[in-house]
Formats: C-alpha cells, sequence, structure tokens
C-alpha cells in the first residue's frame, strides 16, 4: 500500500475534528444582542402658572395605574385587533403610569384651579381626588403610517363625601412619523401632551362649575 493511501484517512480525520471544533465554538458562543433601548414620557416645556385663585381647593392625584397588558415597562404594538406584541429590544424606563403621575401634577398646577396638587396614596386628604387609569398606550400598525394611540380615563372624586363629581375618558391618536419604536415614542409624548391638556382643562371646568 502507498503512503499517500495512508495519508488520506489522515487528512480526512484532521477535516472532520476541524469542522466538529468550529461547531463547537459556534455553539459555546452566545450571538451578540443589542443592548435595550430606554425612552421616557416626558412633559412640555415649562411656563408660567396661572396664579390660584381665592379659597381654590386642594387636589389630591392617586397614582396611576394601568389596565391588564400595559402595567409593564414594554413598548407595546399592534398588528392584528385584540393582539399585543412587544417590541424586542427597546422600552420604557419605568412603566408609562408611574411616568404619567408627575406629568398630571406639572399640568393642572399650571391651570391656577387649585391651591395645591399633590401626587400621593389614598392615606393623604385634600379637597378633592383624582383618580386615572391608562386604558391602552400602544403602537398600532394598522394603518399608514402607523400611529400611537392612548386613551385615559379620569375621575374626579370629592375627597369628604366620596362622592364622583364627573368623570371622562380622553382618547388621542397621532401619527408616527417613523415605523420603529423612537418614531413611537415621539408619538406618544404628544399623544399625552394631549390628553394632559384635556385632563387640566376638565379638571379646572369640572371646579369652576361646582363652586
Amino acid at each position: 500500500m502507498s503512503r499517500t493511501s495512508f495519508a488520506r484517512p489522515g487528512r480526512l480525520l484532521a477535516g472532520a475534528l476541524s469542522v466538529l471544533a468550529l461547531g463547537a465554538c459556534s455553539v459555546l458562543s452566545p450571538t451578540a444582542t443589542p443592548p435595550p433601548a430606554f425612552y421616557s414620557l416626558d412633559s412640555a416645556p415649562v411656563t408660567a402658572p396661572a396664579p390660584a385663585r381665592a379659597a381654590a381647593p386642594t387636589l389630591i392625584i392617586n397614582p396611576p395605574r394601568a389596565a391588564a397588558g400595559f402595567d409593564s415597562q414594554r413598548i407595546i404594538y399592534v398588528r392584528e385587533n385584540h393582539k399585543l406584541e412587544y417590541f424586542a429590544h427597546s422600552e420604557w424606563v419605568d412603566p408609562p403610569a408611574r411616568m404619567l403621575g408627575p406629568l398630571l401634577v406639572a399640568a393642572i398646577e399650571h391651570t391656577g384651579a387649585f391651591t395645591a396638587v399633590v401626587l400621593t396614596p389614598g392615606a393623604a386628604g385634600g379637597d378633592l381626588r383624582l383618580d386615572t387609569e391608562i386604558v391602552r398606550l400602544q403602537h398600532e400598525f394598522q394603518t399608514s403610517p402607523s400611529r400611537v394611540r392612548l386613551t385615559l380615563r379620569a375621575y374626579l372624586i370629592d375627597d369628604k363625601t366620596r362622592r364622583v363629581l364627573a368623570w371622562r375618558q380622553f382618547d388621542a391618536a397621532v401619527d408616527a412619523a417613523s415605523d420603529d419604536p423612537y418614531g413611537g415614542v415621539l408619538a406618544a409624548n404628544s399623544a399625552v401632551q394631549t390628553v394632559l391638556q384635556q385632563l387640566s382643562a376638565f379638571c379646572a371646568e369640572t371646579v369652576a362649575s361646582a363652586h
């Protein structure tokens, strides 16, 4: 038998071992994934608040709540009705309901309809109390361009009698500048500002009509 005949099986074995080694490396080395991007809901530019009128009531704002499915940091999008999906590498820095609380305080303070506006749990007392719930905050891809929809339900309550003075559901839909998470975040911030303006006016009008 020639020396070439002995060498051929050796070369085949070496090649097979090389393939196995490469396969093992690919299994042991995790696939690189991009780090998550975090986004926030922000307040509108600060302007001088209207002066509070004499004998204006105080308002306690309970921490906002969110409906099931909308109470996490995950950014939700919708391609089919009733089906919520989540962007893989983009999140809110905090659940939207938690970010909304300070924004509510800042917006309602600027109406001048209240002596003080305080965000606090139910133990604190005031003249009036505001309960809010995010019904939905989602990036909708059923239209072109895509859009972000925010629906917020609000109850204004007499804190002493627990009587509901008024309630309203606010809805804002804003077209996204781009069909990606960042485009949705910009649209979400715009929708939040629209709803905050409407909610602030609702609170001020309700107080004015009740006093």
